[in-house]
């Protein structure tokens, strides 16, 4: 069979199915595509300001009849879809209504369409659960493991890719990122909590934060967008790709980086103890080596300079 992103590749222009458009991930995704030439039709239950800048659809993906969602992908020629959603929900119920019902529905539609288009799923680092620090890092070969609600959640989502890509149903390929950072985080993320509370300080005033004893690889989320928009092209159904910088700096680290780039003097942070939650491990860092040798990816974006771009566009 041959596949809509084929096609795509042939004729140079494509439209591009954005799912989760509003989302961190999803809105620089939909740049991305945008910036390359392609159309993007935006996807997601309510629009954003940002959104308006391409067409955009509301609609709970999770709640519709996968007829409805063949017809819309058929309606508007769709050759690329990405599943960027997903997010900070809190019960277990919550997560796997977003990251495994939606993503079933999604693969039921796709699935009814006779020409496929390319299926970019965004799952999460933490699907592989708590590893062992190793100077490698992550790749593909550990077997998954995870222990948290959010973790085994995302993995469901992306092994339903993976097996329908098995199949034939669909023409996927799953990326795996580790914790992003850079422009428009989530309100509910750790970075995002941080950077909200930065802004409130009074002149003088410090910021007392509790800070996970842990150390994590943190990608911008402009380099993710970037993997996803080649991950449209490889000729790699069925793959898993990790997504990161390969480094694994402290969150003690990652808070002292944000506070000197936001320009605040040292000292700004007092750390307190207390119980820190966790969505996956202690430790995490990306072997990024498949992507980068499939994909012809690697980040383009340090961590200082994406942590300055995020709180200058938090202003």
């Amino acid at each position: 069979m041959v596949t809509a992103h084929e096609v795509g590749r042939a004729t140079g222009r494509r439209t591009v199915a954005v799912l989760g458009a509003t989302g961190t991930i999803g809105r620089q995704v939909a740049a991305a595509f945008t910036r390359a030439g392609h159309e993007v039709l935006g996807v997601a239950r309510r629009p954003a300001p940002h959104t308006a800048r391409h067409p955009f659809v509301p609609l709970d993906v999770a709640e519709a009849d996968p007829r409805d969602i063949a017809d819309l992908l058929a309606e508007r020629n769709v050759e690329v879809v990405v599943n960027a959603t997903g997010g900070w929900v809190v019960t277990e119920e919550a997560m796997h209504h977003a990251h495994v019902r939606l993503v079933e529905r999604m693969l039921a539609g796709v699935a009814k369409l006779p020409t496929r288009p390319r299926v970019v799923h965004v799952g999460s680092i933490h699907e592989y659960g708590f590893v062992s620090p190793d100077p490698d890092g992550i790749d593909e070969s550990v077997p998954p493991e995870p222990t948290t609600p959010y973790a085994r959640t995302k993995l469901a989502g992306s092994q339903a890719v993976l097996e329908a890509a098995r199949t034939g149903d669909v023409d996927g390929v799953v990326l795996r990122p580790v914790n992003v950072c850079g422009p428009h985080p989530s309100e509910a993320s750790f970075l995002g909590t941080v950077l909200n509370r930065l802004r409130a300080l009074t002149p003088g005033e410090r910021l007392e934060l509790v800070i996970a004893d842990a150390a994590r690889d943190y990608v911008d989320v402009r380099d993710v967008a970037s993997a996803v928009l080649v991950a449209a092209d490889a000729a790699a159904s069925g793959t898993v790709f990790n997504i990161g910088r390969g480094e694994a700096p402290t969150m003690r680290e990652l808070v002292t980086t944000l506070v000197e780039a936001a320009g605040f003097p040292p000292g700004t942070v007092k750390e307190t103890g207390g119980a820190v939650e966790s969505k996956g491990g202690g430790w995490t860092k990306a072997d990024i080596r498949r992507a980068e040798r499939v994909l012809g990816w690697r980040p383009a974006i340090g961590l200082r300079a994406s942590l300055h771009d995020m709180w200058k566009a938090a202003g």
